[in-house]
């Protein structure tokens, strides 16, 4: 059986250990012991990860309104602006994402170093690696 240790399978869905954890012991989540270590069947982490992007905890009713499927909370670290384009950098846990909007844009959203925003991704070509 190919199973995920706990540490890895909360970087995979993007939540705490404890999370992990508390969906174990909920029955949310089944796990097994493999040399001494709880881990979760691959199958099983397939199967909540596809749940959960299925089924998103969403914090407003604006996020249902939005047909991205790929969000990334976080938090703005830089914004580079001329007078037509703005180049806006988002770290998202430990992922750093870059858009470029027009400046007029990044002001009605009031986009500055320090201030929360959600990256919303589109893409037709996504490249897949394995770790």
């Amino acid at each position: 059986m190919m199973g995920y240790r706990i540490a890895e399978v909360s970087e995979v869905l993007g939540v705490s250990d404890d999370t992990v954890r508390r969906w174990i012991e909920a029955g949310r989540l089944t796990s097994a012991t493999e040399s001494g270590r709880t881990v979760v069947p691959a199958v099983e982490l397939a199967r909540l990860a596809q749940e959960l992007a299925d089924h998103p905890d969403r914090e407003s009713t604006r996020a249902a309104a939005v047909s991205a499927r790929n969000r990334f909370s976080g938090i703005v670290t830089k914004v580079v602006k001329d007078t037509v384009m703005a180049q806006v950098e988002v770290i998202c846990g430990p992922y750093r994402l870059v858009s470029l909007m027009s400046s007029e844009a990044a002001d009605e959203l009031g986009l500055e170093p320090g201030v929360r925003a959600i990256a919303s991704v589109k893409s037709t070509n996504v490249v897949i690696e394995r770790p």
